[in-house]
């Protein structure tokens, strides 16, 4: 017989139970052996399991030993997190039409989106630190509900600080929402091919889900109302929250809990600068060095969380969840691919509505075959993972993804999209697939209980910074690149405008591509997990 009073006997207990995959009723045979009530359901004691603590987890496995609801909870996840991406592409096709129709200045316009960007990007670590803290499933319902109450009173919205405030909320709850959801993602599949096959499904979501957008967008603006853009997430945000109450199971960081105010402080403030100075960078540019102080503030602030970090007991963020080289190679390579790949899908948007004469809703479906390229090398890219790792699937992809953007850098204002167009869609979206599938899966490689939260959290705040960065950096490239055009070029007449534009945009998906090719450096140098990285370590979860 057992005691439980010795904890070593009831971990050795479990540890057989893990290593020998036993059904739920000889489980519940083994549980009388350890004087629990005749009539458990559940392991309702705190478990110690490969090193890795759960706390007052309810577990009915199958007979393989894992969770039943598992794909179930996939399903949820998956809803959740394309509303999600959905939004911040939904909003742009709707924003000509909210602009309007609440007398927006063009000068306040930049704010439907900057409100956002700026309370979710700021917010995430935090918002990842909690979801470990609270419960990953409390909290990912929490953000659904705020989410969808948020997107009422934008819908809603009556004037234009209703409108920007409403967005600010919706930023506030994504932050919550994201990493919860990678981090779910990340203890409900123990399995490495069933883990792979996650990942690709939130990959594919990743990678596919703006294009989407783009499309639910244009047709909502053209045949409902602009309004509809930001309703819609009402009714998905509801069915989420009424699946994800059975079947998804909580998980929350075991140990001390305590949260690290000053961190959370310091690195609110100093993402907030951060991205506010890129917003500004982007619709001032670079030459005004009035956006230079934000820089400056932030960096203040970033470097003073930093030292806080490696001094407070509990962090906000411990500086391992950085310096492992695959995860911190991962949001490295995150950060230069949202910077890279914010190229595509602004200029190109704007190209086919002012080159080839596309309505929104035609420019939405432009980006389809993007989108479906996406889902398809994503279930390739999980059947791959397991057998490959992630190096050789994240560089090959990048590569491709960077010769893509280089073949739709040799547009002109006379191509056509089946021609110039639609091949480097179609490259971009094989290369992309086989980058974010891997990427999510190594961002959280060995994340552990405790830190999955916020490892998640870690990898959205790079694509965020990434795409803020893009906004100012490739914007500037492609203006000051249209302007030298111009000037070097009379020689085109009343013409040179319409080439100096297109002129720009090639630039800017030039460097779009180097930076895409710089992320793919950056994989090949700092990833040396292999086929194991889908396998957690004796610190990581077994859930």
């Amino acid at each position: 017989m057992f005691n439980l009073k010795n904890v070593q006997d009831f971990g050795q207990f479990l540890k057989n139970f893990q290593n020998r995959p036993i059904s739920a009723r000889k489980a519940i045979a083994h549980t009388r052996e350890l004087r629990l009530r005749a009539d458990a359901n559940f392991l309702l004691k705190t478990i110690y399991l490969r090193g890795a603590v759960v706390t007052k987890a309810r577990i009915e496995l199958d007979e393989n030993g894992l969770d039943p609801n598992r794909w179930r909870a996939l399903f949820v996840i998956a809803i959740a997190s394309l509303m999600v991406v959905l939004d911040a592409s939904i909003v742009n096709i709707a924003l000509p039409s909210a602009q309007l129709d609440l007398n927006i200045s063009d000068a306040n316009r930049q704010w439907v989106v900057t409100a956002y960007s700026l309370a979710f990007g700021s917010l995430l670590l935090l918002g990842g630190r909690i979801s470990d803290y609270v419960g990953r499933k409390k909290i990912f319902i929490v953000g659904l509900i705020g989410f969808a109450v948020a997107s009422g009173l934008g819908g809603i919205a009556s004037s234009q600080g209703l409108l920007f405030g409403a967005r600010a909320l919706q930023g506030a709850f994504g932050a919550l929402l994201a990493p919860a959801a990678l981090a779910l993602i990340n203890v409900t599949f123990t399995v490495p091919k069933e883990r792979a096959r996650a990942f690709g499904v939130y990959g594919a979501i990743s990678g596919g889900g703006a294009a989407i957008g783009l499309i639910l967008g244009g047709v909502l603006t053209e045949y409902a109302n602009w309004r509809w853009c930001l309703g819609v997430n009402v009714p998905i945000a509801i069915v989420a929250v009424l699946l994800a109450i059975p079947f998804i199971h909580e998980s929350k960081a075991a140990g001390n809990n305590t949260y690290d105010i000053p961190g959370a402080a310091t690195v609110t403030l100093g993402l907030v600068s951060l991205v506010y100075g890129f917003s500004q960078a982007a619709s001032k540019g670079w030459s005004n060095f009035g956006t230079y102080k934000f820089f400056i503030i932030a960096a203040a602030f970033l470097i003073a969380f930093f030292i806080i970090e490696k001094m407070v007991p509990n962090p906000l963020l411990p500086l391992r969840v950085l310096t492992e080289r695959n995860r911190g190679g991962s949001y490295l390579a995150s950060l230069l691919v949202g910077t890279g790949l914010f190229a595509m899908f602004l200029f190109l948007s704007i190209y086919l509505q002012s080159f080839l004469h596309y309505s929104s809703l035609r420019s939405g479906f432009a980006f389809l075959p993007f989108s479906a390229g996406v889902i398809v090398f994503a279930g390739i890219a999980s059947q791959l993972l397991p057998r490959t790792g992630p190096k050789p699937l994240m560089a090959t992809g990048l590569v491709a993804a960077s010769a893509g953007l280089l073949l739709l850098s040799q547009i002109t204002p006379t191509s056509t999209y089946a021609k110039d167009i639609l091949p480097a869609l179609l490259i971009m979206s094989s290369g992309m697939a086989l980058f974010f599938i891997p990427s999510a899966s190594t961002g959280l490689h060995n994340a552990g209980e405790h830190d999955a939260g916020v490892a998640g959290a870690v990898l959205n705040t790079s694509q965020q910074i990434g795409g803020s960065l893009g906004a100012a950096l490739l914007n500037t490239v492609a203006i000051s690149s249209s302007a030298a055009f111009a000037k070097g070029h009379t020689e085109l007449g009343d013409k040179v405008q319409v080439f100096a534009q297109v002129h720009g945009f090639s630039t800017a998906f030039k460097y779009g591509a180097g930076f895409l090719l710089l992320a793919a450096i950056v994989t090949v140098i700092a990833l040396n997990v292999g086929k194991d990285s889908l396998v957690e370590s004796e610190a990581g979860v077994m859930h």
